[in-house]
């Protein structure tokens, strides 16, 4: 079976509208993001996060913040979705075509929808890279080779085909190993068929047999895939590990010159409590001597005011 997603995405005619029917829905938010190539996902879901935050959207925001980035291959498959929405259209049809061929043992119908589906899957596949050029992203091997797997899937898994469909893949898709050209369930088979002849038997274990080697490569790519996924989560944690350590010494740096400040104030402060003390000591001082110096005025004063009533006298007794 494919790869399936926790949380299945809701379906498009349920975005377009938020809490209040606010214009900033989380929805076009979010299918915004995964529109976004995968080395600029982190950057630009934070800035969106951020700006949830700030319009009051707390539960948005945490939403947009928990959104996980896509491997390169599940980008590309979002990008041809959402680039080439009528193609993207009839190949889901065409996957429900398929499938129906199936359940019906269409012998003649399997064997069109089959080719049909080969040549399809090649060309989306070639298209996709190509969008995925002109957004700035070559696809290596590995990661053309799980593209082609998940459109494999699309066609094959209807759950596959309800994920691609949602525009929000976050890894490749793997398509489910019974779903083969030419091949139906045993069970399934009428009674009246005889057994495959020896060449139908050879053609049918070669074709399990490159199947086989393909799913190998495949695992093998989304194993590549996914670690190159993880370094680059490590350098981006490393990263904001590192942002985390500059802000911690800018804070130490600033808690440190504000001791320094607080210290050179505190003593600034005793200086002058000090000076303040010094100078009411000085005050009181002065003001001792000022009264000493009025009452020594006021005793010459009244002497001088004595002799000069003296001298007076004794003049007068001498004429």
């Amino acid at each position: 079976m494919s790869e399936r997603r926790a949380n299945v995405e809701p379906p498009s005619g349920t975005r377009g509208r938020s809490r209040g029917g606010a214009v900033n829905d989380v929805e076009a938010v979010l299918d915004e993001l995964y529109a976004t190539p995968p080395s600029d996902f982190v950057a630009r879901r934070e800035t969106l996060a951020a700006a949830a935050r700030t319009a009051g959207r707390a539960d948005d925001a945490r939403r947009i913040h928990a959104a996980r980035r896509p491997t390169l291959a599940a980008w590309a498959a979002n990008l041809l979705l959402r680039s080439q929405p009528e193609e993207s259209r009839h190949f889901l049809e065409l996957g429900e075509s398929l499938r129906e061929a199936y359940r019906t043992l269409d012998a003649d119908g399997l064997k069109d929808l089959s080719a049909q589906r080969r040549r399809v899957v090649s060309a989306l596949s070639r298209q996709t890279a190509q969008l995925a050029l002109e957004a700035g992203h070559r696809l290596s091997e590995p990661v053309q080779r799980d593209l082609e797997a998940t459109l494999r899937a699309v066609l094959a898994d209807p759950d596959a085909a309800e994920q691609w469909a949602g525009g929000r893949l976050i890894n490749a898709l793997t398509p489910p190993s019974g779903f083969r050209p030419g091949t139906v369930p045993s069970a399934a088979k009428p009674a009246t068929r005889g057994r495959p002849a020896p060449a139908q038997r050879a053609r049918a274990e070669e074709d399990e047999l490159a199947e086989r080697r393909r799913a190998r490569q495949e695992r093998l790519a989304r194993a590549q895939e996914e670690a190159e996924a993880a370094e680059q989560r490590l350098r981006e944690e490393r990263a904001r590990q590192t942002d985390a350590e500059a802000e911690l010494q800018r804070a130490r740096e600033g808690t440190e010159e504000a001791r320094r400040r607080m210290s050179a104030a505190e003593e600034q402060l005793r200086q002058a409590r000090q000076e303040y003390r010094q100078s009411e000591t000085d005050r009181q001082e002065a003001e001792k001597h000022s009264r000493s110096a009025a009452d020594a005025l006021a005793h010459a004063e009244r002497d001088a005011r004595e002799r000069a009533q003296h001298l007076r006298r004794v003049s007068a007794d001498s004429t």
